[in-house]
């Protein structure tokens, strides 16, 4: 009775434990979505000569995006008359839904991590693929022909640039020899796999721009030419929560490049006294920073340029980066 007492006590102390820690992470995220949006105005703006926000909250408009999120919540939630309601009511859930539970098993340090589990990347890879049951369930619910080609443009953007970004993983999983995050982080220690599969890097980084809808692959919400595509037909908070996944899944996206990529919390040579998780801060800060720079310097492609790059050049590439990873291990094994 008293072993049932205590065991029941533990688990829901871990259980409390970890919601508080969940919600903690959950605040961090929305504060780096609402100072990501305003850092990507500020940085577009310095590169294309503007001022970007200025006004709310200082000179450096650091109150503009607060005033933006509060602009929606207070907007009127609009469904037209003839959409599926239920579904178009669950659409941003299934969205955004996913783009928070990848986070669980990101290690932003050798000791902050939510879920350590075998398959880690494997798990990023299949959980983020329900987000396009989401823009596609808002494509169909909204009862709108360009919603729904915006739908299906997604769906086909997503589904063929998931390929070459799994394809292009798979040479750090050679060197690795796991799928396990912190075991990937902890390989990196004689080089950081950027040095050690430069190919693998650059498809993942283009593939991953294109999951995550950015120009120049946006043109499933492309404005020009599909009036904002799959959830043109949502207003308010409830349109928040589709571009809130996409910041998300940008945290989520530079976190594991950071991961995979750039050693994690691993520091440069005789730079150890420096915390992991600064450097991990670092590293991350990088890679949001360049795909705020690749947004401001290439124009929207053409759809059918979209699908030829991504099945007929970043394939390809990554095909053959798989073949000379397996030759430079047969070498390195050698000696």
């Amino acid at each position: 009775m008293i072993e049932g007492l205590l065991t029941s006590e533990a688990t829901w102390l871990h259980f409390f434990i970890y919601f508080a820690l969940t919600v903690l992470l959950l605040f961090i995220v929305l504060g780096f979505v609402t100072y990501a949006i305003l850092a990507e105005r500020k940085v577009m703006g310095f590169m294309q000569l503007r001022h970007g926000p200025n006004q709310v909250g200082g000179r450096w408009g650091l109150l503009q995006t607060v005033a933006d999120v509060l602009k929606l919540l207070i907007k009127e939630d609009a469904i037209p008359r003839a959409a599926d309601k239920p579904l178009f009511i669950l659409a941003p859930l299934i969205a955004f839904t996913p783009a928070f539970m990848v986070l669980a098993i990101i290690p932003f340090t050798d000791r902050f991590q939510f879920a350590d589990i075998g398959v880690g990347l494997l798990y990023y890879i299949a959980v983020s693929g329900i987000t396009t049951v989401g823009v596609v369930t808002a494509g169909w619910a909204s009862n709108n022909k360009y919603a729904l080609m915006g739908a299906m443009r997604a769906a086909a953007q997503m589904i063929s640039y998931e390929i070459p970004l799994v394809m292009s993983v798979i040479g750090v999983i050679l060197l690795t020899g796991s799928m396990n995050l912190n075991d990937i982080v902890l390989a990196q220690e004689n080089g950081w796999y950027i040095l050690w599969q430069p190919i693998a890097f650059i498809v993942f980084f283009i593939a991953a721009v294109a999951e995550l809808n950015r120009v120049p692959f946006d043109l499933a919400e492309a404005e020009s030419e599909l009036v904002a595509g799959y959830f043109v037909e949502y207003t308010g908070f409830r349109w928040a929560f589709f571009m809130l996944a996409e910041y998300v899944y940008m945290f989520a996206m530079s976190a594991l490049i950071t991961v995979v990529f750039l050693g994690g919390w691993l520091p440069l040579p005789y730079l150890g006294f420096i915390p992991g998780a600064v450097w991990f801060a670092l590293k991350f800060m990088v890679v949001i920073f360049l795909l705020i720079w690749f947004r401001v310097t290439f124009p929207r492609i053409r759809a059918d340029q979209l699908m030829e790059f991504g099945w007929k050049v970043l394939l390809p590439v990554a095909i053959v980066n798989i073949f000379l990873t397996a030759l430079l291990k047969e070498w390195i094994n050698l000696f």
